[in-house]
């Protein structure tokens, strides 16, 4: 029996090393694509959030704002998001986003009227109850309407 236990841990030895030393010579299948780097200052995050959120097509959400900053990338479908004062975006499946604290979304729409949209969103909380907070609509200002860009 002690012999049997001693082939055992043999084997299992000479298995560990093989793994060991298979993986050192392996070469480097792991890739990264940076999708997001976004500045949010200097903020205390005590807890982050992770929630998944559908749209049905055409899904466009309302006039809001977060009290931190939100994280996000679109699962399936595409996005139109606009941050008051930037310049509207297409965001495709894979691509992410930004929500800066305090600032209000203008847009954060399921672009497509025939097919839903799915994200996640990453909140960066320092004990905020309510996450997202209505504001009252805005009137559209053609005047101002600005170029939609595709992100590629």
């Amino acid at each position: 029996m002690a012999s049997l236990f001693k082939s055992l841990i043999n084997f299992l030895c000479f298995i560990l090393l093989n793994l060991i030393v298979m993986g050192t010579n392996a070469p480097n299948q792991i890739k990264r694509n940076e999708l997001l780097s976004a500045k949010i200052g200097q903020r205390t995050v005590s807890e982050v959030r992770i929630v998944e959120i559908e749209f049905p097509a055409g899904q466009k959400a309302p006039y809001h704002k977060h009290p931190c900053p939100v994280l996000g990338s679109i699962i399936t479908g595409t996005c139109l998001i606009q941050v008051e004062g930037e310049n509207p975006k297409i965001l495709k499946a894979g691509e992410a986003f930004y929500e800066p604290a305090n600032r209000p979304i203008l847009h954060f729409d399921n672009f497509s009227d025939t097919e839903p949209m799915k994200f996640t969103a990453y909140y960066l909380s320092n004990g905020e109850l309510n996450l997202t907070e209505l504001l009252p609509e805005k009137k559209a200002d053609n005047k101002n309407k600005k170029q939609i860009f595709i992100h590629n």
